[in-house]
């Protein structure tokens, strides 16, 4: 007779039963921020909006900005995009690059200069990160101590943190954005997470921020804060082309001395027999001489 399989038996020979789903958390923090640039812009500050772009996975793309329009045009573009924050790019006589992080639409708003770009295909380091994971904001002890940097610190986290359960997002911690001042600039870092133990390796782009203006609404409106170690980039190679001609003025005034002195020293009239006790060569006639008088001042 047949042996009577048991049920469990059957189960495993048949259809596995279904496994239950993992219900993922509810998508709550409704952050977009909108990333995008002005006509004008060079090939290296458009890289370094790339790299941004891809950094934030909540983030928006849009085309670029015509020159001509006024900045307030950009709280509109951010309101059809449905975006609440906004990193707008913009250059100035092709050489100056201005970065503005704003709350739209009410603000505030900051402007900063941005120097010392260099985006992540130009660096080419040995750092990586999983595309779309969750970075750890770290913050520099300056950001507390001070009102407008404790302003900037809470504008960052709002922009650069990703959304918890964002559907663009990886469930996964692996690099580090490091935000630290020093010389009154904001320093930009992003790291990846090797180990547990802390160890970090540089994947950028890296890039430094000179606060101009803090305002209190979207792209205008009163100053909160004005930078007042600020220098614009005009003052500033003034100030090069300055210390330059300063350089060559005196180099000019120094050889103009020069040709003042040989002329001065040809007025004064010259002996030739001036120097001849000074280059006399002695001969053995001279040596002769001296023993002469010698030998006779002995007898």
């Amino acid at each position: 007779m047949a042996k009577k399989r048991s049920i469990k038996e059957v189960e495993t020979n048949g259809v596995q039963p279904k496994k239950k789903k993992t219900k993922k958390g509810k998508w709550t923090n409704k952050q977009r921020v909108l990333v995008f640039c002005s006509r004008g812009i060079s090939h290296r500050a458009r890289h370094l909006m790339l790299d941004i772009q891809t950094l934030l996975p909540h983030s928006k793309s849009e085309t670029k900005l015509d020159r001509k329009d006024k900045l307030f045009i950009v709280n509109e573009v951010c309101e059809m995009k449905n975006c609440n924050k906004c990193v707008f790019f913009e250059m100035r006589k092709g050489q100056d690059l201005y970065m503005w992080f704003s709350c739209t639409p009410h603000g505030p708003s900051a402007k900063f200069l941005v120097e010392n770009v260099h985006t992540m295909d130009e660096l080419k380091l040995t750092g990586n990160s999983l595309k779309g994971s969750r970075p750890i904001l770290s913050f520099d002890q300056h950001f507390d101590k001070t009102p407008q940097h404790s302003l900037l610190k809470e504008m960052f986290i709002q922009i650069f943190s990703t959304p918890c359960y964002h559907p663009k997002s990886k469930p996964f911690v692996d690099h580090v954005f490091s935000f630290s001042v020093e010389d009154n600039r904001i320093w930009f870092r992003n790291f990846q997470i090797v180990e547990e133990d802390g160890s970090l390796l540089e994947i950028g782009p890296r890039f430094v921020l000179n606060l101009i203006r803090v305002f209190e609404g979207s792209f205008g409106g009163a100053t909160l804060y004005e930078n007042p170690h600020y220098r614009s980039p005009n003052e500033y190679r003034r100030m090069i082309r300055k210390q330059a001609a300063q350089r060559y003025r005196a180099r000019v005034e120094s050889k103009q001395a020069l040709e003042d002195r040989r002329e001065a020293n040809q007025d004064i009239p010259r002996d030739i027999y001036d120097v001849d006790d000074v280059f006399h060569t002695i001969t053995q006639s001279d040596i002769d001489i001296a023993k002469a008088r010698g030998g006779g001042g002995a007898k």
